[in-house]
Formats: C-alpha cells, sequence, structure tokens
C-alpha cells in the first residue's frame, strides 16, 4: 500500500433522496483489499439507472411512477434496492470502473498490479457462481466507483488491452452486459428480427451493436432528434419512438409488419403496442421500465401467440468475459455522450436524467 494516501474524493450516497442525498466528501479513507480484493485506482466511471434507481428508492414496489430521479413520497424501507432488500448507508455508488489495480489482498492475484481493468458488476459466491440468490451489485451491496479508489474481488475484474481511452472503456461493463445478457435469454440469432426500445441510450445503443453481432435484423426506435446519431450504429431500420401504427411502420421499414423479439428497457404505456407486433413463438425481453414498471398484458396475446416472456438482471458468468473480449477484438464500440469531473456528479446524473444524450455518461476522478 505505500504511495497510496490514506484518503480520498468520493461522492456518497447518505440516504434515499433526491441529488441532494449524494455528498462530495474529499476525505473519505481510502479502503483497504481484504482477502481476494483488489485495490482499484478509478480512472473513470459510468453513470447507469441503477445508480438513479437506488438513489430514489424507484425499486420499492411502493413506487408505481416512472424513473425521474427526483425523491418519492413513500419508499419501502424493505426493498428499495434492485434485489429486494434495503441497502446500507453511507454507500458509494457507481459500477462501470475502468482503472489500473494498484494493491491486492493476500488471496488475490497480485499479477495484476499494475494492469488497466474493468470491472464485473455481480458479486458472486465463488463457491456457487450459478446462484442467483447469492448474488450482489457492485456500488449496491458494496461501495463502489465513484470515488478515487475502490476495492473488488479479482475475479470480478478483467484486464483488458484496448487503445480505447479510460473513459470510453467505463462505457461497457453495466450497458453493454445487461444488452448481451438480455439477448443471451431471448437467444437470438441470425434468423431474428429484433425491436429495440429505448435505443439511444447506454443499453439500447448496446443492444444495436450486440444484435447486429449476432447476424440479427434490427429495428431501433428513439426520438427522431436522435435518429443522425443512431444511425452511426447501423441498425437496419430506425423508428420514432412511439410510431402511431407500428405495424404499418414495421411493414414500410423492413417489409415485416411483425419481430420475432422485443427488446425492451422503456415499457410504459407504450407495453402493449410492443407485444402485438410480436410474430407467433416470439420472445420479449425486458431490463428496464423507464416509462413506468405497471403495464398491461392481454393474456390471450401471451398464449394464443405462444410467446416467450424473459427478464433479465442477474448475468451468466460467461457474459462478462464474452464482452472483454469483443471489446478487444473491435467487434463493439463506445458511445461516450460525456465526461464530468466527479465533484459534479450531480449535473452528470441531472443530464443522465434527462436523456438528451446518446451512449453513456462517464465521471473522472
Amino acid at each position: 500500500m505505500s504511495n497510496i494516501p490514506e484518503t480520498m474524493k468520493a461522492m456518497v450516497l447518505m440516504r434515499h433522496g433526491d441529488m441532494d442525498a449524494l455528498e462530495y466528501h474529499t476525505n473519505w479513507p481510502v479502503p483497504e483489499p481484504q482477502g481476494a480484493e483488489v485495490l482499484i485506482r478509478v480512472l473513470a466511471c459510468g453513470l447507469n439507472n441503477t445508480d438513479v434507481n437506488t438513489r430514489s428508492g424507484w425499486y420499492s414496489k411502493t413506487v408505481d411512477a416512472p424513473t425521474t430521479g427526483a425523491a418519492y413520497d413513500e419508499v419501502g424501507g424493505e426493498d428499495p434496492s434492485w434485489g429486494g432488500a434495503p441497502i446500507t448507508f453511507p454507500r458509494i455508488q457507481g459500477a462501470d470502473v475502468a482503472g489500473i489495480v494498484v494493491a491486492a489482498g493476500p488471496d488475490a492475484d497480485a499479477g495484476m498490479i499494475g494492469k488497466r481493468v474493468i470491472t464485473d458488476n455481480w458479486l458472486r459466491d465463488w463457491d456457487d457462481p450459478l446462484n442467483k440468490d447469492k448474488t450482489g451489485y457492485f456500488g449496491s451491496e458494496c461501495d463502489g466507483g465513484f470515488a478515487e479508489y475502490t476495492t473488488l474481488d479479482y475475479r470480478n475484474v478483467a484486464v483488458v488491452e484496448s487503445p480505447m481511452s479510460d473513459a470510453e472503456l467505463a462505457t461497457f461493463s453495466c450497458s453493454y452486459s445487461t444488452a448481451e445478457g438480455m439477448l443471451t435469454r431471448a437467444n437470438v440469432g441470425p434468423e431474428d428480427r429484433v425491436l429495440i426500445t429505448g435505443a439511444s441510450g447506454g443499453v439500447g445503443s448496446a443492444l444495436i451493436q450486440l444484435a447486429k453481432r449476432r447476424g440479427a435484423c434490427v429495428i431501433a426506435m428513439a426520438s427522431e432528434a436522435k435518429h443522425e446519431n443512431v444511425k452511426t450504429l447501423s441498425p437496419n431500420a430506425i423508428l420514432p419512438r412511439r410510431p402511431d401504427n407500428l405495424k404499418s411502420a414495421l411493414q414500410a421499414a423492413t417489409g415485416h409488419s411483425t419481430v420475432t423479439v422485443v427488446a425492451d428497457i422503456v415499457g410504459g404505456d407504450y407495453f402493449p403496442t410492443l407485444i402485438d407486433v410480436l410474430a407467433r413463438g416470439g420472445r420479449y425481453t425486458c431490463s428496464g421500465a423507464i416509462a413506468g414498471p405497471l403495464v398491461s398484458l392481454d393474456l390471450r396475446t401471451l398464449y394464443l401467440r405462444d410467446l416467450t416472456f424473459t427478464g433479465s438482471t442477474v448475468l451468466p458468468p460467461h457474459v462478462f468475459p464474452d464482452l472483454v473480449g469483443y471489446i478487444e477484438a473491435g467487434e463493439i464500440r463506445p458511445m461516450l455522450a460525456a465526461t464530468y469531473p466527479l465533484a459534479e456528479l450531480h449535473a452528470a446524473q441531472t443530464a443522465f436524467i434527462a436523456k438528451k444524450h446518446v451512449g453513456n455518461i462517464v465521471v473522472v476522478p
């Protein structure tokens, strides 16, 4: 631990609430790596919906509103985190870390010291890694990367050989692994036509690239002001965010009025329209509900069309190393919308919530 300071700058979540629940500290204790942990000097950390939803307590079943980033009148004390359990404060959030390993615990791989890395955010029982009930999330069940230093089990850390900048590497871990997890659950392949909601955001832009990597026909949905930026990812077609007649729009754009897969991170009142364009035997996969978590479903559509619905949160362990391979092979690229200093996380999260950007927003210490 030589040359490592005793204190650091950190943005610390003190409670559930509005932006003022995040407090900037300049003398927060630097963590020491224990057991199989490594200490990472954070060079960049991406923003994600999980940060906002955990801060506000949106995951609680007492909340039925869309994601706004503001405080809610009531947040259940028993289920305000992604896992439906209480969260311990104070907590340093932030999951998409790119950094350099600077120290290692006694049971960690000391060969990682000095290497540039990104983080796999799913905390696992490494004696039982497939058990979803034994998982946690980096920046939720333990401190994350909105700080100058962070610790994490070395098995959750991957060395990356890439010419990308630190900020570009910090766009991948959460958004792209979430997207790859959704496509894995839906078993997307070259024969599929995939409709992607929220295609201009971090997960949405990742879904475009990763679905195309699988050979699928990709139809992106985004507000028309963002279409030029979305075009740079080369989807097969781009539609407005909420076409009045989705079947007609699909027919005009692709020659088909249906799709085989809907990859949805939006939810809300447009949900029934999305389900209505699924072909018989189609699959719906979901990992978000920023427009609202409560939706209407006609069960006749579900069973008469032989549809399959999958939720995607805890990912199979192979997803993250697969993603690192795609990065190193140059098969996917970052969509870096903006960078902010860590001290300006309030402004960065405000911009993130406004959803006027395309891709990911990153803070740098």
